[in-house]
Formats: C-alpha cells, structure tokens, sequence
C-alpha cells in the first residue's frame, strides 16, 4: 500500500497525499488517517474526485455513518446515498435555488461556527467533504482548533469552565436566523445534548474546549449568563492564530475531527452554484 504523507498548513491542519481514496484503505491505510487526524484534526487531499458510492466506502471504512439533519428535514433527496449531506445552493431538480428556498437557510447556517451534530448523542465524529463545483469567487471553509483554544485559556477561565456542560439543540442556530417553520413533531425529534465545556480526547490525551452555536445554554446557569459565556469561549475559540481557511478546488477532499475542531462557510454569490457532498462518521465510544 502506498504511504500517506503530511505537509503542514497550520500547527493543526495538513496536507495528505500519498493514498488513493478511490481504493479500499484497509487496516493499515485507516490507522495512517486515525493517527493523521489525532495530530492534525483536519486532513485536506487535493485532486480526489470521488464517486458518491467511492465516497461512502472511504467513510464506512472509518465508522459508521451519521444522518444529522436528514432526521429533522426528511424529504426528495438529489444523492444516490441518503447518508451523503448536500452541502450546496441545489434544488432537487437542479437548478440553483432562489433566496426564498429552504435550502439558501442552509448554506447561510452553515457561516456560523459549528460542529457537526453536536446536538445529538452519538455525535458525528468525521466529517469528509468533497468539493464538486465552486463558485468564482468566495465558498472557503474555515476550520478552528478547539485543543489550541483550550490550550490558550488564561488559568482563571479554565478554572471557571472545568465541571461545566452545554446543551447543544440542533435547531439553535436556525431559530437565530428566523427559520421557524418547523412542526411541534420536527422540534422534538433530536432533543438536546449535553456536553463537558471542557474534554480529553480519548485517542491522543489532550483538552478540548467543546463549544459551537448548537450551544444554546450552560446548565446550572441563568440564560443570559450561560449564553454570554458561551459567546466569549467561542470567540476566544475562533481567534486567527486557531484558524485554517481552506479555498476549494474542485476534487478537493477535506476531512475533520468534529470533536476536536468547529469549521463555518464563508460568504460566496448566492446566485452561483456551489456543490459539496459530505459524508459524516458517529463518534464511537472509547
């Protein structure tokens, strides 16, 4: 088997070639990418267009597949996979959606700073997203380390933050930006999760500072207090130094650890048509 290499972008993303993710990755090939992402958390293969079912081989070789919000939104679906999430600007029939579509909601949403299916338990673990058309200008995604947040907590903080857990609600961030319509039945189907503000990931020993706007409150605190909070751990989390802006190329693959890391969409022409495909693990406990 061919041997993966690295080529640093940032302290925590890399560059990976050296495998084809075409071909089935093996024992050998899927402890390269565990180790990869322990030391990385973001894993970027250029010039990899895969097939959807290419793509979903890569992920189920990886853990088992996470639905997120199919579970909420159900209905048509452009993809061969019901597993594979249309991250793009694309009608079922498609055509591009105009801004009143449901689907513009979506790619607005995902501007904000998240990790996947962190309201739910299990939560997703990695995501791999290929990149199938790009705008002319615009679309780049931006990726922060939550380990390096913690890390650069003054002691005082990470003294106030130890012991505390966040709910994570799936439609938080939605209900933000006016998308309400949504049944009593839709409302309910994920309830919330709780999570530790603070964690050790389990494979490589370090803290993480868990946070992301399906945060919606602290428990044991008043709302208001809890949010503000909130707000303040995830701007500290999402300083330039944390960051790696990623600009796609069609082909592009980018992986990422979702419990290490939160990621957002930038800003591109609404009118043009942007196409990624995602394809998500569960975390699987320790």
């Amino acid at each position: 088997m061919s041997q993966l290499q690295l080529n640093p972008l940032q302290p925590f993303a890399a560059e990976a070639s050296g495998i084809d993710l075409r071909q089935p990755l093996g024992a050998e090939g899927r402890k390269a990418i565990e180790d990869a992402m322990d030391r990385h958390a973001v894993l970027v293969f250029r010039n990899q267009p895969l097939t959807q079912a290419e793509q979903i081989a890569f992920a189920k070789a990886l853990g088992p597949l996470d639905m997120g919000l199919r579970k909420l939104k159900g209905g048509p679906h452009r993809f061969e996979y019901a597993e594979l999430a249309d991250i793009s600007n694309v009608k079922v029939d498609g055509e591009v959606a105009d801004r009143q579509h449901a689907k513009i909601v979506g790619n607005v949403a995902n501007q904000l700073w998240h990790s996947d299916s962190s309201f739910q338990k299990p939560r997703a673990k990695y995501s791999m997203l290929s990149a199938v058309t790009t705008p002319s200008f615009g679309g780049d995604t931006e990726f922060a380390d939550l380990r390096m947040a913690y890390d650069a907590l003054p002691g005082w903080l990470k003294k106030q933050v130890e012991g505390l857990s966040a709910l994570h609600y799936a439609l938080h961030s939605r209900f933000m930006l006016g998308d309400t319509n949504y049944t009593d039945e839709q409302k309910q189907a994920i309830p919330p999760a709780s999570w530790p503000l603070v964690q050790t990931d389990p494979r490589c020993g370090r803290k993480i500072l868990f946070v992301g706007v399906h945060a919606c409150e602290i428990e044991g605190m008043t709302l208001a207090e809890g949010r503000m909070l909130l707000m303040d751990l995830l701007e500290h989390a999402t300083q330039r130094e944390f960051v790696y802006r990623h600009k796609w190329q069609v082909g592009d693959l980018v992986m990422w650890d979702n419990t290490a890391t939160v990621h957002r969409g930038r800003w591109f022409d609404l009118a043009e048509r942007r196409e990624l495909r995602r394809a998500t693990t569960e975390e699987v406990a320790a």
